[in-house]
């Protein structure tokens, strides 16, 4: 079974105008509102390309309802630990000349709430994947993804993390099966900007040699490179369309590469996240399905 755990997850109300003016009187053109949070965007896009997954983290108020309710129209199972206090967060995107972003704070956790997300955790079994994304609400440990790791350390559990700086390179050492950094965020573990496959190549492979198993390495309009356990290198490009969306690109990738990994190997894993990845940046919302297939064709 897959797991995705999102710590903060929220409501992106998304608004579309054809101007913004601050300080005065705006009027929306469009407007749609979808569920968000790292984890439960994985989740979103494995359900599209037919993988069941399980999505964890905690949700508050009646906007935690609508999380809830919106992950189970997705066809998403849920086991949120739910919050006494507070209202799960709403995003505001303005899509206008520019885009803007105003993200919610979120609910405080309490120790109590934690405990019951560990208790959770405790039952997945060998062979399970947990995937990790995203950053850490003030309310919780800075070391949340090691106490994890630290916790789930006894089992065969495959492990998924998506983060950056200091809260990657902490969980490095607990040989996470997965983590995919961008160029950008490579280069910042290392102080360096990588222009060339073999710099991206070397810093991956540094990488592994603190722990991580395999490294996946998106570049935006250069593609993605694929350093995995063996050693190998596979690199792929890009696919063809009109970038209208930056949300969930990343997310989307993660999701098509564990699909890909359950009826294919690492090669075809990494053309599935590529074109699931593609498929969110060239439309509005998360990637679907027949956009993913469409996509991956490109890159037969």
């Amino acid at each position: 079974m897959i797991y995705t755990v999102t710590f903060n997850p929220a409501i992106d109300y998304v608004v579309h105008t054809d101007k913004m003016s601050l300080g005065r009187l705006n009027r929306s053109v469009t407007e749609q509102i979808y569920i968000g949070g790292k984890g439960i965007n994985v989740s979103i896009v494995l359900a599209r390309l037919d993988i069941k997954s399980a999505a964890l983290g905690f949700v508050a108020g009646f906007t935690g309802k609508a999380i809830e309710d919106g992950a189970a129209k997705a066809g998403i199972s849920t086991d949120f630990v739910h919050l006494k206090d507070g209202c799960s967060r709403i995003n505001v995107k303005i899509k206008a000349e520019e885009e803007t972003e105003l993200n919610g704070q979120g609910p405080q956790i309490p120790e109590s709430a934690l405990a019951q997300l560990f208790t959770k955790l405790d039952r997945l079994q060998d062979g399970d994947t947990l995937v990790l994304a995203g950053s850490i609400p003030s309310s919780l440990p800075g070391d949340m993804y090691e106490q994890i790791l630290i916790r789930l350390a006894g089992k065969r559990i495959r492990t998924v993390v998506d983060a950056a700086g200091d809260l990657l390179l902490n969980v490095i050492k607990y040989r996470p099966y997965l983590i995919k950094p961008n160029d950008q965020e490579l280069g910042e573990l290392f102080g360096t900007e990588p222009k060339t496959d073999a710099e991206i190549i070397s810093q991956a492979k540094e990488l592994q040699k603190k722990g991580a198993v395999n490294v996946l390495v998106s570049m935006a309009d250069r593609g993605a490179i694929l350093l995995d356990e063996r050693g190998n290198v596979h690199r792929c490009g890009i696919c063809r369309g009109q970038v209208r969306n930056s949300v969930g690109a990343g997310d989307s990738m993660i999701a098509g590469f564990i699909a890909g990994l359950e009826s294919g190997g690492m090669e075809y894993a990494l053309k599935l996240g590529t074109a699931a990845g593609g498929a969110t940046a060239f439309s509005d919302g998360l990637a679907e399905r027949d956009e993913i297939y469409e996509l991956l064709r490109q890159l037969a």
